[in-house]
């Protein structure tokens, strides 16, 4: 698939594939397309060319709430919860986008997340943490097939990291597929079983996240000639 905007190419004839459980790690510069990515594969945008397709079927036309119903969630790296009302409630909504078992898949996902004790209070009161959470447990609460993370683990302190880490790997015991883009790179090592890497709107390496870091083109793409 590609992206242009105007004159300006941001996806580049990307061929990008997500096994069924599959974890998959996005790691490049900024301004390197990930995050358009994300938006293409969630319905945000549409590909200026090439397909999206789920399970074998096209969804590039088709809208970001109707692919929700067929099984594709995502996070924001800003979360974007409705701050008057209260934790329950802004994943209630959530949940309700697939229309079934809203109250008990919203309790599964805030005890999931580590919500469950804050599932009264008002989601404007909450630090960055505990919003990220609610960001992912708002995507969970969809009952996602395919789960879209960007850059959830942003602004984080290093243990806040690593627990939300243990989230997301309880994540992956359910059968979801993971495509999440993170900048904490040795984070990120601990949850995938493929690494990613783009430059200029390019896929520059793609394999086993180890293989993928030791990669010279990633080295002196993402990481500046240093070491995660």
């Amino acid at each position: 698939m590609s992206q242009r905007f105007g004159a300006l190419v941001v996806l580049d004839a990307v061929d990008f594939r997500v096994g069924a459980e599959e974890a998959v790690g996005i790691v490049g510069p900024n301004g390197a397309g990930k995050t358009t990515l994300l938006n293409v594969l969630a319905g945000s945008l549409r590909p200026s060319a090439g397909a999206v397709r789920l399970r074998g079927a096209d969804i590039t036309r088709t809208r970001a709430d109707r692919r929700c119903r067929l099984g594709i969630a995502r996070s924001y790296q800003v979360p974007r919860p409705f701050g008057g009302m209260t934790v329950f409630e802004n994943v209630l909504v959530a949940a309700g986008a697939r229309g079934r078992a809203t109250e008990a898949r919203s309790i599964e996902s805030l005890e999931l997340c580590g919500l469950i004790e804050l599932a009264n209070r008002r989601a404007e009161s909450l630090g960055l943490l505990h919003r990220k959470r609610l960001e992912l447990a708002r995507a969970l609460a969809t009952g996602p097939d395919v789960l879209l993370l960007d850059e959830i683990g942003g602004g984080l302190t290093e243990a806040e990291a690593v627990a939300l880490l243990e989230t997301i790997r309880e994540v992956r015991q359910r059968n979801v597929a993971i495509v999440w883009i993170e900048h904490i790179v040795h984070v990120l090592l601990q949850a995938i079983d493929r690494l990613v890497c783009f430059d200029a709107g390019r896929v520059i390496a793609d394999g086993e996240p180890r293989a993928v870091i030791g990669d010279a083109r990633v080295i002196d793409a993402y990481l500046g000639g240093g070491q995660p």
